[in-house]
């Protein structure tokens, strides 16, 4: 039974909360062939999908960047010798000054602070984007699951077919044998049936592509599984679109962007705190060699005009900051169009698979069984035969990719929230 639920958090470098597509387990036993669950698969894809381990390199550079730009500024001892080597009495050692000397900088402004503040949050938004790759991997995954159970849907009604075609061959060959048919009809009938067993044998084929397509999410060349579980007629009842969309303003997609207007932010703190100068220091002991006295030097230096040297910088921040800020707002108008669009037709897909499903179906499989009968009698046609069992797969089609349009709207709202459908 397919229904989207909370299932829990799964540890893929952080914990990603996963609102996963759950399915009636069906063991292989009872199916006589290995089966395929969605979240066996989601299981299989946290686990090989490459796409979801690259954020632990990416999260160890960016954690060594922070550890460097929390380092204080280094220790510089320097050694000097004056009076010496020259001519006159400054020839040789005699009158060598000899100075060592400590130095270093002072950081004003809370430069240090800005750029640790920098690096934590370019590590929260890759925890973001994290979170929003393995929902969008995840989202693909599904719809690729919904797809591989409407083409297994449609083999299955390509059987059908297949076997109302063998019993309308049958049928045309006795009434044949009677001489209550012409001949003609046989051999349309066996052409039907020829257009049966190509349709299911595309259809089989289809599903063997579809089997390779989902085998690729964890990195498998060849599918170890034969069919897959789950229902494409089961729906959950959903929040009104408002209460969707305030989910929207708080899920992983749009929190990338809010982080990166957060890292936006601390650039333009960093670039704030350089137009404030910093202090370089010296302090040291000299030696007089010809009195061998000792005296403490000590100074410091100062850049002039630092501030306006550094104005270009500041506006380029502030640019990328305003930038980061319109493309949320772009980001959320996306979003809730996206949001809108899959709610609509969720709604749209249920709706037109639920008067399928209870009203034409019954209604056309009645009208099948009666026209089946009145050709044995002969009182209709062959090709009225034809057009009722057709009419009959047509419906039966259209509630299969109904059903499939609202379990893939579904399956686009969860990735869009970030959460189920209904927790």
């Amino acid at each position: 039974m397919l229904v989207l639920q909370l299932h829990r958090k799964i540890n893929v470098g952080i914990s990603v909360a996963l609102f996963l597509v759950g399915f009636t387990a069906v063991s292989k036993s009872a199916l006589g062939a290995e089966a395929l669950s969605l979240e066996q698969a989601i299981k299989e894809t946290l686990t090989h999908n490459p796409a979801l381990h690259q954020f632990s390199f990416r999260e160890n550079f960016l954690k060594a960047q922070k550890q460097t730009e929390a380092l204080r500024p280094a220790y510089e001892v320097s050694a000097e010798i004056e009076n010496v080597a020259g001519t006159g009495d400054n020839s040789g050692f005699s009158d060598a000054e000899t100075t060592i000397a400590l130095s270093s900088v002072i950081e004003l402004g809370g430069k240090r602070q800005a750029r640790v503040s920098l690096a934590d949050s370019r590590l929260e938004r890759l925890r973001w984007e994290q979170q929003a790759m393995t929902l969008d991997v995840l989202g693909e995954l599904t719809k690729a699951f919904i797809e591989g159970l409407t083409i297994q849907a449609n083999t299955e009604l390509a059987r059908e077919s297949l076997s109302l075609s063998q019993s309308l061959l049958k049928t045309a060959q006795n009434r044949s044998s009677r001489g209550a048919t012409p001949q003609a009809e046989v051999k349309r009938a066996k052409a039907a049936l020829v257009r049966a067993e190509l349709q299911l044998a595309a259809s089989e084929s289809q599903f063997d592509r579809q089997k390779v397509v989902l085998a690729q999410f964890w990195g498998m060349a060849t599918p170890s599984f034969d069919r897959l579980v789950g229902s494409l007629f089961d729906y959950q009842e959903a929040e009104s679109f408002e209460q969707l969309f305030a989910r929207v303003q708080s899920s992983p997609s749009l929190q990338v962007f809010l982080t990166e207007t957060r890292v936006q932010e601390a650039n333009v703190t960093l670039a704030k705190a350089r137009n404030r100068f910093d202090l370089n220091w010296q302090i040291g002991v000299r030696r007089l060699e010809e009195s061998s006295d000792t005296a403490i030097v000590a100074g410091f230096s100062l850049p002039l005009f630092s501030g306006q040297r550094n104005q270009g910088e500041l506006r380029a921040a502030r640019a990328l900051r305003d930038s980061a800020e319109s493309s949320e707002k772009i980001a959320l108008l996306r979003l809730r169009g996206e949001l809108f669009q899959a709610f609509s037709l969720r709604a749209q897909s249920i709706e037109a698979a639920d008067k399928t499903q209870k009203t034409a179906i019954p209604a056309l499989e009645e009208a099948l069984e009666l026209t089946q009968q009145a050709y044995l009698n002969g009182r209709y046609r062959y090709q009225d035969l034809i057009a009722a069992q057709q009419e009959l797969l047509a419906a039966k089609k259209a509630l299969i990719e109904s059903a499939s349009t609202a379990l893939v709207s579904q399956a686009i709202i969860e990735e869009l929230t970030g959460q189920a459908l209904n927790p």
